[in-house]
């Protein structure tokens, strides 16, 4: 079998082995390259191309919130690192330290970013100062550096791409509605965009941001039965503002300190779109952040007029989707193969016949369906079918998910469940930190959120059997 033949066939199925499954579809997909730094990955064009179509979608609704983009500096003194005692100790064991400048040891270590909320509170401190300057509402896309242990493509790396917003505010209540539409933006980009339902909700404390007053998230299930945290929003309060003397006037003359946020969505959220919508034909991908979203095949293109037909096709639609051409060399099964591994939502194939019928056929790749549309429809019935591609994806998502979900109200059915059938696992909480813990090491499970739409599924707590005060989804995650 030729190395080629290999490249649009060899997938493992996600039933064997869905860790191996994942990695032969992040490369035959060809959206990443392993970078030579350990944990570091090379987002290839492809892959970079759906990151761009995510990333646009959310600077434009961040700038419709009143966001500005800004950009700070890759490199933290350590000193400024260490301002804010609590968040330090979080990012502690990944932080990743320049001590070297040429060939001369640096007077103090720099650590390189692996996330931006000191940089912000130094610049904070120095350029607020009345309340008339309120809210700074700033949003930054970059890259950081965590040193990671264990690393995936996507999922956990050493550097990954993200934006990350950073808002100061006059009052708490500013900024808890600043951190709850911040999470709107993403629960809309994640389902309607990305087809991934998620669910909202708060961390718990032992889960939360560190420095961070509450951590608000979306959390979504992969097609495994584990769970992904997609994106974070967090409210601060004061505490980074008192550790950094961040003080605005008020409209009394009073001086006070600024209520702060900060949220983020990073390339993580390929992963999910990977394991959420993929298959064993390679990825799936919606729509509405697919960078072509159809494609053309042209079929037995050396004879007469077919390549014509196609360019010609192909300029009656870019103004009305994304759509591209495969006009190389490579046999009709090799292009229908690659275009199912890239995930490319829509296939339009078009050969001497349809021409001769007006016609085209369209091969949706989320069911493999095919019907013939005449050509004078198509530009009816192209972005329709496309709609329905992106509602299907999230339809199926949606009963995965719901298929995944149960509900414990004891230890025993809770690890029995949980190993039976995976997923996300409904349980009542009694809000103590040991049980939290208990519950990991026993199962590892974690909390994954509070969600907002509580429901009281028994008195008790799963694993103290103590009155419960809240209920809590549970599941094995990434």
């Amino acid at each position: 079998m030729s190395k080629k033949k290999q490249f649009v066939e060899k997938v493992t199925a996600m039933e064997d082995d869905f860790g191996q499954w994942y990695t032969d579809v992040v490369k035959q997909a060809d959206l990443v390259d392993y970078g030579q730094v350990r944990g570091t990955m090379i987002i290839k064009p492809y892959g970079f191309a759906i990151w761009e179509n995510i990333r646009d979608e959310l600077d434009r609704k961040f700038k419709e919130t009143g966001h500005s983009n800004v950009a700070f500096p890759l490199f933290i003194p350590e000193s400024l690192l260490q301002k804010e005692k609590d968040h330090v100790e979080g990012f502690a064991p990944e932080v990743a330290w320049v001590t070297h400048g040429g060939d001369e040891k640096l007077a103090e270590r720099i650590a390189v970013r692996p996330t931006s909320e000191v940089l912000f509170c130094d610049y904070y401190s120095k350029n607020i100062h009345s309340y008339r300057d309120l809210p700074m509402l700033y949003n930054q896309w970059g890259n950081v550096v965590r040193w990671e242990k264990t690393t995936r493509p996507f999922l956990r790396s050493s550097e990954f791409h993200w934006q990350e917003g950073h808002t100061a505010h006059a009052t708490d209540e500013d900024a808890a509605e600043e951190t709850e539409r911040m999470l709107g933006v993403y629960a809309d980009i994640a389902e309607n965009y990305l087809a991934i339902p998620v669910i909202r909700g708060r961390k718990t404390d032992k889960e939360k941001f560190a420095g961070a007053k509450y951590t608000l998230t979306i959390e979504s299930l992969m097609h495994d039965g584990r769970a992904l945290q997609s994106a974070t929003s967090h409210h601060f309060g004061t505490g980074f503002a008192e550790a950094f003397d961040i003080t605005y006037l008020d409209e009394s003359g009073e001086s006070q300190f600024v209520h702060q946020t900060s949220w983020g969505l990073s390339t993580r959220i390929m992963g999910a779109l990977i394991m959420v919508h993929g298959d064993n034909r390679g990825l799936v991908v919606p729509p509405r952040i697919a960078p072509t979203q159809a494609l053309i095949l042209p079929i037995a293109q050396h004879k007469e007029g077919v390549l014509d037909k196609a360019y010609d096709l192909r300029d009656q639609l870019k103004d009305l989707v994304r759509v591209g051409i495969d006009a190389s060399d490579k046999t009709p099964g090799w292009k229908f193969n690659e275009s199912e591994m890239k995930g490319i939502p829509v296939r339009i194939e078009i050969g001497p016949k349809d021409i001769e019928k007006e016609q085209v056929v369209l091969v949706r790749r989320d069911t493999g369906e095919k019907e013939f549309v005449a050509l004078t429809d198509l530009h009816d019935r192209l972005p329709a079918l496309l709609e329905e591609v992106q509602q299907n994806l999230f339809d199926k998502a949606a009963a995965h998910r719901s298929e995944k979900t149960s509900t414990a109200t004891t230890m025993e059915e809770f690890k029995q469940t949980l190993d039976q059938k995976s997923g996300f696992i409904k349980a009542m909480w009694c809000g103590d930190l040991a049980c939290e813990e208990e519950i990991r090491e026993e199962t590892q499970a974690t909390s994954r959120c509070i969600p907002f739409e509580q429901e009281k599924v028994a008195d008790t707590c799963v694993c103290c059997g103590k009155e419960a005060k809240e209920m809590v989804y549970w599941a094995r995650a990434y």
